[in-house]
Formats: structure tokens, C-alpha cells, sequence
């Protein structure tokens, strides 16, 4: 399984990245949990300590300089293709049977900005999604900027968290369109923090399609569990029912 979860930021997709990571840890898989957001919550939303956040990966300057040829050419030359399989066991963090990786900020700038930072985190990603034989799950900013089109192609599907409101709906309509531009069709929904069914009801409406795979009712607990910096997920009965709903709809598509 290899999903890319986005969403507009405050809509819950790093506690739904969360849920399903913790949900197959608990089933004994072994999970890559990939933090492609630059604000960088996961590791908080896993309960970690500041402290214990793992290491930027593009911030790995000389490694990174050093890996794709980059050093001593001043970042003009570089090979697209530079070693990153032992990264995962060096600079992830493992808790509880989910091993974090936390990529860090692209290099942004004009159409078709690239740098040894961003090769190197594209090789990374494809990697990942390409390689291991194992869950891996992306916790991504509200677009696709860390993926391209060679890497999209190892996403099976892509879920795009709203909550209720016309803005997150649009930020799930743009992704879509976005995600289109690099190959990536297979696009669902996960609706966080439902109040009513009648919520539910007008976001369908408002959707243009796009398929609703779960439903997360609105939850004081996980609002607190956020105030106090603690997990969300609590393994309740409750939880894992929405998770297995989840995952079960996402693999009977994807196979």
C-alpha cells in the first residue's frame, strides 16, 4: 500500500496519515510514515518530543552534495540519480513499528526549479514507493510539489482530507488538478470532523465527483489530543473501525 495523503492544512490529514500508520503497526506490518509537510507536525501527532523529530533530509547539505555529485561544482552539475538506500535506516525515526522520515522544504522557485536537494528527495521518494516492500504512507503539503511524474506513477492512490467548508472542498478540487498534471487519477476522499449528515450531503454536492472512501465524525477527544500535544490515535474500538473502513475501501480499489 502506498498512499499520499494531502488536504488543506487544518483539515486532519496528518491525523488521518497517523491513524492508518498506527492502525498497521498494530497489525504487525512494518510502516514508512513520510512527513513531506514543511510545517512538520507528524512526529508531534505521533506524540514524539520536539527533540526527538528526525533530521530534515534536505537539510543533509554535504551528504547531499556529496551523493549527487553536486560538491566542488557550485550545485551546477549533479546526477538525478544518487544513492539513497541506506537513508531510511540512518536518518528515520522508529516508534511503535512505524519508521518516520521527515523530507523537508523543496527549493522553490521559477518553472522547472531543480537542485541537488530536490534530486535527491525525488530519488528518495521513488525509492521508497518503488523498493520497499512495505506500507508506505506520505504525509504531504496541500499540493504535489514532492512529487514528479516518475515518482507519481508508485502512488496507488492519492487521498485528499476536507472537512466541512467550501474552501476545503476547492483546495481538494485543485489537488485534483494538480495531481492530473503528473499522472495521478486515482484521487478519493476522506471527510474529517463530519458533524451532521447533512454536512455530508453538501460536500457530495460540491465534490464533482469525487468519491467519498471514509468519514470521520467530528471528535472532541482528537481536538484535545491536539491542544495537549498528545497521540490521537488511542486504539479504541471505535478508531480502528474508521481505519479498517478506510483501508478496506482504498485496497478493494487499488488492489
Amino acid at each position: 500500500m502506498k498512499l499520499a495523503i494531502t488536504g488543506k492544512g487544518g483539515a486532519g490529514k496528518t491525523t488521518v496519515a497517523v491513524f492508518l500508520a498506527k492502525y498497521l503497526a498494530e497489525q504487525g506490518q512494518q510502516v514508512v510514515l513520510i512527513d513531506a509537510d514543511p510545517d512538520a507536525n507528524t512526529a508531534l501527532t505521533l506524540g514524539l518530543d520536539p527533540s526527538e523529530q528526525p533530521e530534515p533530509i534536505s537539510e543533509l547539505k554535504d551528504l547531499i552534495a556529496e551523493r549527487t555529485g553536486a560538491k566542488g561544482t557550485g550545485g551546477e552539475f549533479y546526477t538525478l540519480n544518487p544513492r539513497v538506500d541506506d537513508i531510511p535506516d540512518r536518518y528515520a525515526v522508529t516508534t511503535d513499528g512505524i519508521r518516520l522520515l521527515r523530507m523537508g522544504r523543496l527549493t522553490k522557485g521559477g518553472g522547472g526549479c531543480f537542485c541537488p536537494e530536490n534530486a535527491f528527495l525525488k530519488n528518495l521518494l521513488a525509492h521508497l514507493l518503488f523498493q520497499e516492500d512495505q506500507p508506505v504512507i506520505l504525509d504531504m503539503e496541500a499540493g504535489v510539489e514532492h512529487l514528479g511524474r516518475g515518482t507519481a506513477q508508485g502512488v496507488q492512490k492519492m487521498l485528499v482530507v476536507v472537512e466541512p467548508g467550501r474552501r476545503s472542498v476547492q483546495t481538494a478540487l485543485t489537488i485534483r488538478r494538480y495531481a492530473a498534471d503528473i499522472g495521478i487519477h486515482d484521487i478519493a476522499v476522506v471527510v474529517n470532523k463530519l458533524r451532521s449528515k447533512e454536512e455530508l450531503r453538501a460536500m457530495e454536492a460540491q465534490l464533482e465527483g469525487l468519491p467519498v472512501v471514509a468519514v470521520f465524525p467530528f471528535s472532541e477527544q482528537i481536538a484535545s489530543a491536539d491542544l495537549e500535544g498528545v497521540c490521537p490515535y488511542t486504539g479504541s474500538e471505535e478508531q480502528k473501525a474508521l481505519v479498517r473502513e478506510l483501508i478496506e475501501r482504498v485496497t478493494a480499489v487499488t488492489g
